[in-house]
């Protein structure tokens, strides 16, 4: 049974806030650029976010500088993880110098970037003498026409393979692949996505089709439920579940009985795991979201611009995990419902 919405449970051994759910502040995922160099249908589709759309000036992002305080001072209310996300964050100038930053933080345990791996060939290096850690790539399919549907008509398969291979000569490991699966559209060519990074120490994880944002015209039978995913790879490959690393790890684990790996799967409409979620996200343009399926933010780049003390950016954000009551994918039909015409924040916006 949930803790009361009034209760707000204090972290044993830790000055650290918990919500009004009891979930403790442990993950910031920070977008460091809203544009993209795609237009996959799912998160930026390109009838909406076409070359005339208007994407944030670069004095509108934060500075790196205003990223670092802020990370500074989410680590003080207990982050200990960290992941740089987009938009494609690689389109960010200099990126390798705000991770060195970043790394530096006393108390951060891990730095991670998501990106689409179009640009990682060039950057691998770079990154991983930053000190980043590690790093997951989106991957749709193997397949060239399934790949170039997913990404808005863009070719560019050939680099993100050449990216992975780069990145795991750089020791950005573990590498992790996320595929979101929609029905009818590269469902078929799961199996392909296996058998392409079984045995290379390439993890690959299937993520259900999500109804983030307003744009992406998400409808229920899109999504292929991780069950269903399981049994078909353990038909090909037999499979034994693996134990959580962490509490509040997304994904489910599976190892392959021949030894070859593991695949893992991010079940967030059939099997939500909202109860244990401990994440912030961080716009590109400073707005605090307290969940990937947020209708409104909390703007800290003004009070940052505005000449704010760090103990009054640490109350607001102190304020905002403790106020924080987010369930949507537990309650997701209801809470769709709920919010009428209210548009919930777009992926490329906060990172997925």
């Amino acid at each position: 049974m949930p803790p009361s919405p009034d209760v707000v449970i204090p972290l044993p051994g830790s000055g650290g806030p918990r919500d009004r759910r009891g979930r403790p502040l442990r993950d910031l995922r920070i977008s460091v650029m809203d544009r993209c160099n795609f237009r996959c249908p799912y998160c930026m589709p390109r009838e909406t976010f076409h070359d005339r759309y208007r994407f944030l000036g670069s004095q509108e992002r934060l500075s790196f500088d205003e990223i670092v305080r802020l990370a500074r001072l989410f680590v003080r209310l207990g982050v200990r993880k960290l992941r740089l996300t987009g938009g494609e964050p690689l389109l960010r100038p200099a990126l390798p110098d705000l991770i060195g930053d970043l790394t530096a933080i006393e108390g951060v345990d891990d730095v991670a970037l998501t990106t689409n791996g179009v640009l990682l060939a060039k950057y691998a290096f770079e990154l991983r003498a930053a000190g980043l850690q590690r790093i997951t790539v989106s991957l749709d399919s193997p397949d060239p026409e399934v790949f170039r549907r997913m990404s808005g008509g863009f070719n560019g398969l050939e680099d993100v393979l050449s990216g992975i291979e780069h990145a795991c000569r750089a020791g950005l490991e573990p590498i992790k692949i996320n595929a979101v699966v929609q029905r009818g559209v590269n469902d078929h060519t799961v199996l392909d996505l296996v058998e392409r990074f079984r045995g290379t120490g390439v993890i690959v994880r299937f993520i259900e089709y999500m109804d983030v944002g307003s744009r992406n015209d998400w409808r229920p039978d899109l999504v292929v439920p991780s069950r269903e995913l399981l049994a078909r790879i353990g038909d090909r490959w037999p499979l034994q579940p693996l134990g959580r690393d962490y509490r509040g790890e997304v994904a489910e684990r599976y190892a392959f009985a021949d030894g070859a790996g593991e695949v893992g799967f991010i079940s967030s409409v059939t099997q939500p795991f909202c109860g244990d979620c401990s994440r912030a996200r961080l716009s590109s343009d400073g707005v605090l979201y307290t969940c990937l399926f947020a209708t409104h933010g909390t703007s800290l780049r003004d009070a940052l611009r505005s000449g704010a003390s760090d103990d009054h950016l640490l109350d607001i954000l102190r304020r905002v995990w403790v106020d924080r009551t987010d369930n949507y994918s537990e309650q997701r039909q209801a809470q769709r419902e709920s919010a009428g015409d209210a548009r919930k924040v777009e992926m490329f916006y906060i990172g997925g």
